[in-house]
């Protein structure tokens, strides 16, 4: 296939501000370890959300092409790739699979270097590294598949390879976005109890629910400590899982879990925004740690959770609760902000 000259793409120009719209031009031709995918649908995660916002400090990238999860079909394949070939249907992860670390592609933008990163996804073609795409079966349910690229990995990972849940602990997910809610729905399915979600919005815990919480906490009209309390007891929580990275709600589940608890963190608080903890208890047995993407192996993990998905074992269709064009991406994600939106959103691509 000849590469497409030029591609409509969202640019994160400036820190907190809007993303732009606008033509990007590709290379003539694909690097090694490089793949070109059409991309059909692409999530919006809270870690954009993040980088717009610039959490992590100075952004030395900008300008720069943003979003992590996505699906597609492979258009063609650089020299070196053999795990996936044109015709494939395809997840876009960031979490490393198999295959080549090809060099990121070298877009350009209005006569400069536009930069991308191994991934990028707010795009309707993607030149990506070969290790960050997963080839799935033919005919494949595409809006369900985009969620595997992050919202599904690194929820059910947060629980299997993070928290470590165990049949009958108790969980409480502070935080029920995408991410958090396919770590309830993961916490329910291991057998946790009770699965306590909490969240400022009512429309979310409703989700929460249909996906396996057994007790909802609004936080923005209740104490959600004190709740907690109600329902597990006073140090007696097996599992914080914060997905909010605000430092005081992180300090108040340290001390909501027991002596032998374990706070997994998910979230990133903003750089400069520190935690204060009584450290003597990590001595004793309690336990703090942070996820990476549920330290999930993409080429492993994401086959055994669509296996789960088409045995009709785990629900990841109402998740997805909006999905809008390229055009509209800033008002999706005004409308994460804002909490009108209690799932996740997928920018639709397939017709463009």
């Amino acid at each position: 296939m000849v590469i497409p000259k030029s591609m409509k793409a969202a640019i994160l120009v400036e820190l907190r501000k809007p993303l732009a719209i606008d033509e990007v031009q590709l290379p003539a031709a694909l690097d090694i370890g490089q793949v070109l995918v059409k991309v059909h649908l692409s999530g919006i995660c809270g870690s954009q959300l993040g980088e717009i916002d610039g959490a992590k400090g100075e952004d030395k990238f900008l300008p720069h092409l943003l979003g992590h999860e996505a699906s597609g079909i492979v258009e063609a394949i650089g020299s070196g790739v053999k795990h996936v070939k044109p015709g494939d249907e395809v997840v876009m992860h960031w979490r490393k699979g198999l295959g080549i670390e090809g060099a990121p592609p070298k877009y350009q933008w209005r006569g400069q270097k536009l930069n991308a990163g191994w991934i990028a996804t707010f795009n309707e073609y993607a030149i990506v590294a070969e290790n960050r795409v997963t080839a799935i079966p033919q005919g494949s349910d595409m809006e369900v598949a985009a969620l595997f690229g992050c919202a599904v990995t690194t929820g059910f990972g947060v629980i299997e390879n993070n928290a470590q849940v165990r049949i009958g602990e108790s969980v409480v997910v502070f935080g029920a976005g995408g991410v958090g809610l396919n770590i309830v729905q993961a916490a329910n399915l291991v057998g946790a109890y009770p699965v306590i979600a909490v969240d400022l919005f009512d429309n979310r815990l409703v989700l929460a629910q249909d996906l396996g919480a057994t007790h909802l906490i609004n936080s923005k009209t209740q104490d959600a400590k004190a709740e907690i309390e109600k329902i597990i007891g006073i140090n007696n929580l097996d599992h914080f899982i914060d997905n909010t990275g605000q430092p005081a709600l992180i300090e108040m589940g340290y001390q909501l879990t027991k002596p032998q608890g374990k706070v997994t963190l998910v979230g990133v608080p903003r750089k400069g925004s520190n935690i204060n903890i009584y450290s003597l208890p990590l001595h004793f047995g309690k336990r703090m740690s942070g996820s990476q993407g549920g330290e999930a192996v993409p080429h492993v993990d994401i086959p055994r959770y669509h296996n789960l998905f088409n045995a009709g074992r785990i629900k990841l269709s109402e998740l997805i609760t909006e999905k809008v064009s390229l055009e509209s991406i800033n008002d999706a994600i005004a409308k994460m902000r804002s909490g009108q939106m209690s799932g996740r959103c997928l920018i639709d691509m397939r017709a463009q």
